[in-house]
């Protein structure tokens, strides 16, 4: 990485829970955990609050697409650590197609208006 620090960028509404659902891919984490592992991932380009993290997951518990169960994290505390679940892992395809189909779109505009003079 460039010794240039970098600007955290604030995620598109309504990305914050399909990147949760991928991190979880990777397997039972807590919260501070995924917002790291979402952090590291993109390079330390996209920065998760826990303002804005804890609401995800409980949104995401409510939808049933995560479960929680209490553990204790590799610095020996108490934590609350999210899984994935089956019904989190078919939301995860949806959300990963639509993503694409958007993203797409996207492009196609954003070339398409730099290729006008």
């Amino acid at each position: 990485m460039s010794g240039a620090p970098r600007t955290k960028l604030e995620l598109i509404q309504g990305t914050l829970d399909m990147l949760i659902l991928r991190t979880l891919v990777l397997g039972p984490m807590h919260g501070h955990g995924i917002a790291q592992a979402i952090e590291q991932a993109s390079d330390e380009v996209l920065g998760v609050e826990h303002g804005s993290l804890y609401p995800a997951l409980q949104r995401l518990l409510q939808e049933g697409w995560i479960t929680s169960q209490w553990g204790v994290s590799s610095n020996n505390r108490k934590a609350k650590f999210y899984f994935l679940t089956r019904s989190g892992k078919a939301q995860l395809q949806k959300e990963t197609s639509r993503w694409e189909t958007l993203t797409r779109a996207i492009g196609l505009i954003m070339n398409r208006q730099a290729s006008r003079p």
